[in-house]
């Protein structure tokens, strides 16, 4: 579900998350509604984004290695879909960030890493 809020576009999930509500840009969302739409397309997104988070020494250089290939996926779209087309003809092909839709990917998609204890660090156990 989506509301618009300030001339912004928030994302809602259908079902609630750990990490709420999105602010995506137009052209974030638009990404990302595509993607939703074709499968095909997500599943690739989908191992990528899992690729660049298993390489990546921090989700900040993740992120930003993700939104520069988002950034070359919205270009190439641009020349031969809708609605990246019909957009990039309207408003021309100015450099829009993506790193807000970069980071909400990888919540979503990208494996969690479990953070190493430290030496002599006791298990956390809640109902021991």
């Amino acid at each position: 579900m989506a509301r618009w809020a300030g001339g912004l576009r928030l994302f809602f999930p259908e079902r609630r998350t750990r990490f709420g509500a999105m602010s995506l840009n137009r052209a974030e969302q638009m990404v990302f509604d595509y993607l939703q739409q074709k499968p095909d397309e997500k599943r690739h997104w989908q191992d990528k984004v899992t690729r660049i988070s298993a390489r990546a020494r921090d989700p900040h250089g993740a992120a930003g290695e993700l939104e520069g290939e988002l950034w070359r996926y919205f270009e190439e779209r641009s020349a031969v879909a809708s609605p990246f087309r019909e957009t990039a003809q309207r408003e021309g092909l100015r450099r829009t960030s993506l790193r807000n839709l970069a980071e909400h990917l990888l919540r979503l998609w990208a494996p969690v890493k479990a953070k190493p204890r430290a030496e002599g660090e006791e298990p956390w156990r809640p109902y021991a």
